[in-house]
């Protein structure tokens, strides 16, 4: 038995070497994985128009395009075309997308990964199989947030006009403690309206998760797995949520249907 695993290696081994011969020494942009024995062509849609095909290894497939450049620069062409293709291959299959920028310089590199990461990539692909990945940010909706929760928490218009009217003008303690007490209270209000929105959404939602906000004035960013069958629900809940539970001091901006970008976890493309 050991014997014929043995045997059985070096036979896919011979057969990676054979496949990558048939590819020039190019550099491989590397736009996805997919779920797909064939090996495909699906014409000059890739970076700069190249042609974009696959290369398969077993069940699996690694979606790529050829070109001279060993760097790409994150131009908003290239990006486009990035996520064109991302998009085009959702259409069809599911897929596993890699990060803007992955490349390989052999056929055989990529063979390699495949072979080596079957299993991540299956159960990734298992993982996200049906589904697109939906995102929401809210926002506060005012121009001088620190007012908004001067107004909102008597705590802290206390401490914020204690400092405004002391003789001689404020400390430098008081300005710490009125700056601390305002994070204490944004994180606060972020964690509440957070846990709010995800109760509510994950009725429709296989996963939800959350992303750190980028600005002060971003309340939450999500990132929401959802079956396909179930993104006019999605919509519908988060508009119905925004009107219902939120009042106009919160702004909801929804996005996608995404490839799962936010989904594959432990994927590494590393070549």
């Amino acid at each position: 038995m050991e014997a014929s695993n043995r045997q059985a290696d070096a036979n896919d081994d011979l057969k990676v070497e054979e496949k990558s011969r048939q590819f020039k020494s190019t550099v491989r942009y590397v736009y996805a994985i997919t779920d797909d024995t064939m090996e495909r062509n699906y014409g000059k849609i890739g970076m700069d128009g190249a042609n974009v095909y696959t290369i398969s290894q077993g069940a699996l497939a690694v979606v790529v395009s050829d070109t001279l450049n060993k760097k790409i620069r994150p131009e908003r062409r290239k990006l486009t075309a990035h996520h064109d293709v991302i998009a085009k291959l959702m259409a069809e299959r599911t897929v596993l997308p890699a990060a803007f920028g992955t490349m390989s310089g052999s056929a055989k590199s990529l063979l390699d990964m495949l072979k080596k990461n079957q299993t991540l990539f299956d159960q990734q692909l298992k993982r996200v199989s049906g589904k697109v990945e939906m995102g929401l940010n809210v926002a506060w909706n005012m121009h001088n947030i620190s007012e908004y929760f001067v107004n909102q928490y008597p705590e802290l218009a206390e401490s914020r006009d204690d400092m405004l009217t002391r003789k001689g003008g404020p400390t430098r303690d008081q300005k710490i403690e009125v700056g601390r007490l305002f994070a204490q209270l944004l994180i606060r209000e972020r964690e509440v309206r957070t846990k709010t929105v995800m109760r509510v959404l994950s009725r429709h939602c296989a996963e939800i998760k959350q992303n750190k906000p980028r600005q002060d004035r971003e309340v939450m960013r999500l990132a929401c797995l959802v079956d396909r069958s179930d993104r006019e629900k999605f919509e519908e809940e988060g508009i119905l949520l925004a009107t219902k539970l939120f009042d106009d001091n919160y702004t909801f901006k929804f996005s996608g249907p995404w490839s799962p970008y936010n989904f594959v976890t432990g994927l590494r493309i590393n070549i």
